[in-house]
């Protein structure tokens, strides 16, 4: 069954399918930042609504959501302020080391870069089952559920590393539904390519922490 999520992004989960995940540390961007952001992507929504309809909303609507991620990346890419936690080797080893406990149980990893401040990833949940209800009543995707182990393990270590109570990751996450293989193998290339873009390396194999499923090569 496909469920959609509404908090601040639009989550799109369906079984089977492949993700392009991104998600960052808590206050990585300013408040008024995001809210900008939300605001422009949700206003361009509005606009292509009333001008487009059925398969040329959806490629609209598609068009729209990768330019708000292109905006929302570039930020993060660029940080002014913000905790940078992940360039230090202490917590980057503990999300790459959860990033990998995970598959292939809750998702098929096939790749990630950690930057300073977040993290892209690319799995899929080919075959992976829907998770039981939890105790707190609450239904999740796999998607979810995987995401929510994951941030919520390697956010604990991080935190109790730092001596903090308060959050480690961001709440919400970025997610986007891989269409075709086209486009899975352009955000297999961006995934690899970030630290190239960011002047942080010359050749992505050099970045410590960028993995790309052995089998994709």
């Amino acid at each position: 069954m496909n469920e959609f999520f509404r908090r601040n992004l639009p989550h799109y989960h369906l079984p089977n399918a492949a993700y392009f995940i991104t998600f960052r540390l808590a206050g990585s961007l300013p408040v008024e930042t995001w809210k900008k952001l939300k605001e422009q992507y949700e206003w361009e929504l509005r606009l292509a609504a009333g001008k487009h309809k059925g398969d040329d909303l959806r490629e609209e609507r598609y068009k729209i959501q990768k330019r708000h991620f292109a905006r929302f990346d570039a930020l993060l890419d660029r940080p002014k302020d913000g905790p940078r936690w992940l360039a230090e080797p202490r917590f980057a080893e503990i999300v790459r080391s959860e990033l990998h406990a995970l598959h292939p149980g809750h998702y098929h990893l096939h790749a990630f870069c950690l930057m300073s401040n977040h993290c892209h990833m690319l799995m899929d949940q080919q075959n992976i089952p829907e998770p039981p209800k939890l105790s707190d009543g609450k239904n999740y995707t796999a998607v979810s559920h995987a995401m929510r182990l994951l941030k919520g393990r390697s956010g604990y270590a991080c935190a109790k590393l730092l001596g903090s109570k308060g959050a480690f990751w961001q709440h919400e996450s970025y997610d986007h539904v891989v269409r075709d293989e086209k486009e899975f193998t352009r955000i297999l290339e961006y995934i690899a390519n970030n630290p190239v873009k960011a002047g942080l390396v010359e050749d992505w194999q050099d970045w410590t922490y960028t993995y790309v499923n052995p089998n994709l090569l």
